[in-house]
């Protein structure tokens, strides 16, 4: 088992790191936010890993502290822990979620109905440590700044142009994945349903433990 990487960071790409390690390269899938704490390509790096081993592949993690791989292999190893899996139209992104998610909102704001191109938006935030993205190569980014100040990263599939993910403040370490992307049986319930003066006047949020917003 891989536990820890040091050397050179000899490359960086969409959702991979290559670790040059005494002149052997070690491909590293991380997240966005990982990949950014690593630095300038050519740099020394220091990257803590988890080795997925499969029937056809193997697949090497890596994280940016060493707290992170271990909350990612307790995910893993307890019995019964849940992975939803999450895809673009065209099927090119594909997302796996470990565990359970920091929430789940609606929001009726004028952005997210455009977003979504619905009444409103529903999603699932995961921290990035519980999401495994493949294909995230397929994906292209638009960043929107509110009037708040704050810039969102936008993610799309560029050959279906479907919404995958997003990142925005305050969970800006965090994946929010649209509700609808995720396959049947997910067993998400809202628990926040926000911006609800901006709710079209059909529209009807309804559940006990959902907390309502203007």
């Amino acid at each position: 088992m891989i536990a820890k990487l040091t050397g050179r960071l000899d490359s960086s790409g969409a959702g991979h790191a290559v670790i040059d390690v005494g002149g052997v390269g070690y491909l590293v899938e991380a997240s966005a936010r990982t990949l950014d704490a690593l630095g300038p390509v050519g740099g020394d790096v220091t990257i803590h890993t988890e080795m997925l081993v499969g029937e056809d592949f193997l697949r090497l993690l890596g994280f940016a502290r060493a707290e992170e791989r271990d909350w990612f292999r307790l995910l893993t190893s307890v019995q019964g822990a849940l992975t939803r899996h999450a895809s673009c139209r065209c099927g090119q992104i594909r997302i796996a979620c470990t565990g359970e998610p920091i929430r789940v909102s609606v929001c009726h704001c004028r952005e997210c109905k455009a977003r979504s191109g619905s009444a409103f938006a529903a999603q699932v935030r995961f921290p990035a440590e519980q999401v495994r993205i493949e294909g995230e190569a397929s994906a292209k980014m638009w960043q929107y700044t509110g009037d708040s100040g704050n810039t969102a990263d936008f993610f799309f599939c560029g050959t279906c142009g479907s919404g995958v993910w997003y990142r925005a403040r305050p969970y800006h370490d965090a994946y929010a994945i649209p509700l609808g992307n995720f396959a049947p049986g997910h067993g998400f319930i809202p628990d926040y349903s926000v911006y609800e003066e901006r709710k079209e006047p059909w529209v009807s949020i309804t559940g006990e433990a959902i907390e309502h917003y203007d």
